[in-house]
């Protein structure tokens, strides 16, 4: 999921004093109280940017919405598998235009208004009307990713057609969506939290103005910060920004009570500093354990492995010469060691990738067995390569730790040291993360040899080739007819069975391109308490709280 820039204080949502107090006086792990109350703490690497879930696209934010918030499709928890959630049931027109919801009846939001399909439709229609500032990419990502453009368009760099047509309330309990365009990703994009479902009472009521300033983002509304009602298990309580968040039991929740009474989210940015919390029993549970960290946190509680879903991989600019060459692009293939890497620096269970999907993902391709290490081989296709001048720029970023690239200077070290044994001269290049990196790379297409990867962010290979290729990006810079032609017509194509056979085709001619060498599908894992049982990791990192329990 993707990281964007800061937001201003979040003002705490008025609540009973007897809550409030009980927040206050949390300042440890599970707290007891009277003996019967429950409460789960998370250390969290950093606060939420908002609770206006379509004002936002990291995983922080997000973990917290998708506790107070609910979206018409859901997954099965601990898989990638599309489920009813605040719809029972949907039917797909036979052209792909036309989805009709059937909606769950009787559900109200948390500020007592009631859910329906004119409110379903109120956020559809919110969304699809952004202007100016609310059609930044960074802002409506997901929007964008998954249905284009808007009513009108603002801004240059939004996109200028839109798949949305409009949402029809065809009863109070279905809600219709009609599309311009078809696109099989629809149903497995709509679980993402920045399709949750709000009160139009709150959004009214709040209000969602936000200004740009550079790289910073001021969320100036009020939804989002000071009114925030969805229909989920928790209910939000107060936020106090960089100490903690504050959520409670949503005592009518349509599937019952969850077993926690609050949730307590505490920021702690620094990995180590959280698993001492974990330690100390200040915190129930933090995500980004590190390899070298594993047996402290077995010896005070649990490790649980989410499951790898997603790919590391060394980019290769085509507009580099050198790189325009396809025996420079297989010699570097074979000449690095993957496995290596991975047994020194990674934690037991990363797998060695051999394509930009990984292999949980449909669409992958089971007969691509990967560039086999084999300098030698490397060194052959160096000479009959031609090329004179092996000297290459790599990029890799410094201050952050990504679930594909633990160490990013532990893996360029590694790779550097292989390329150089093939004869190739590396020169390092190192930026910060933010907010150099990415900027550089994805934007600004200033990478040679560059270090990269992707989380998914929902189950379709749309949402990893497609992402990467279906477009020429400034970070590849490929175009290719036959790829990008195939990872169009997969996105449009209806037909399950058909897609399936589009994406293994785009795979193997992606594979045999070499726009960039996969390395790595990893395992991020994630510490528990020993009495929490229930959690049950996300392959995209949308855990249900709900599910969660403190024993004792």
């Amino acid at each position: 999921m993707r990281v964007y820039g800061k937001v201003g204080r979040i003002v705490a949502l008025t609540a009973s004093v007897g809550l409030l107090a009980a927040a206050t006086a949390c300042s440890g792990a599970t707290s007891t109280g009277d003996g019967e109350s429950k409460t789960f703490v998370f250390g969290a690497s950093d606060d939420p940017k908002t609770l206006d879930a379509a004002y936002v696209s990291d995983g922080e934010s997000f973990r917290v919405i998708f506790q107070i918030y609910e979206t018409l499709v859901a997954l099965k928890p601990g898989t990638t598998e599309v489920v009813p959630s605040l719809a029972t049931d949907w039917k797909v027109s036979d052209d792909g235009l036309t989805y009709t919801f059937n909606l769950v009846k009787d559900v109200k939001f948390h500020d007592g208004e009631p859910f329906d399909a004119k409110a379903v439709c109120y956020n559809f229609d919110r969304w699809y009307h952004f202007k100016g500032a609310q059609q930044n990419g960074d802002i409506s990502y997901y929007w964008q990713t998954i249905f284009g453009g808007f009513a009108t368009q603002d801004s240059e760099s939004a996109p200028k057609t839109s798949r949305y047509d409009s949402c029809e309330a065809t009863e109070d309990s279905v809600a219709t969506l009609h599309l311009k365009q078809p696109s099989s990703a629809l149903l497995s994009g709509l679980v993402l939290p920045a399709f949750a479902i709000a009160s139009p009472k709150a959004i009214e009521e709040g209000g969602t103005d936000l200004a740009i300033n550079g790289d910073s983002i001021a969320y100036t509304g009020g939804f989002g910060t000071k009114v925030v009602a969805g229909t989920g298990p928790f209910k939000f309580v107060s936020w106090d920004r960089g100490e903690k968040l504050v959520l409670a039991a949503n005592e009518t929740y349509r599937e019952g009570k969850p077993a926690l009474d609050r949730i307590i989210f505490r920021p702690i940015a620094d990995a180590t500093a959280r698993m001492q919390a974990l330690q100390a029993g200040e915190i129930d549970a933090y995500e980004g354990v590190a390899a070298a960290d594993i047996q402290a946190v077995k010896n005070v509680g649990q490790v649980v492995e989410r499951p790898a879903f997603n790919v590391g991989y060394v980019g290769m600019n085509q507009k580099v010469p050198l790189l325009k060459n396809h025996k420079i692009r297989e010699a570097i293939a074979h000449a690095l060691n993957r496995q290596a890497l991975l047994s020194a620096a990674y934690p037991e269970g990363a797998e060695v990738a051999n394509q930009f999907l990984p292999p949980s993902q449909w669409g992958y391709n089971n007969s691509i067995k990967g560039y086999e290490y084999d300098p030698e081989k490397a060194k052959q296709l160096v000479a009959e390569s031609g090329e004179k001048d092996l000297k290459l720029e790599f990029w890799y970023p410094a201050n952050v730790s990504r679930p594909y690239m633990p160490n990013p200077q532990a893996v360029y070290e590694s790779f550097a040291a292989d390329l150089e044994k093939v004869g190739f001269t590396i020169v390092p290049k190192t930026v910060p993360w933010t907010p150099d990196y990415l900027q550089s790379i994805q934007a600004d297409g200033k990478g040679q040899l560059f270090l990269l990867g992707w989380s998914g962010d929902y189950a379709d290979p749309d949402n990893f080739v497609g992402t990467f290729f279906r477009e020429t990006t400034p970070q590849f810079n490929l175009t290719d007819p036959e790829i990008q032609g195939l990872l169009n017509k997969g996105l449009a194509e209806t037909d399950q069975a058909a897609r399936q056979k589009l994406y293994e085709e785009a795979n193997q001619l992606i594979f045999d391109y070499i726009p960039g060498v996969p390395f790595v599908h990893n395992r991020p894992l994630l510490g528990l308490g020993k009495n929490v049982s229930g959690y049950q990791p996300s392959p995209v990192s949308l855990e249900y709280f709900k599910l969660v329990k403190i024993e004792g």
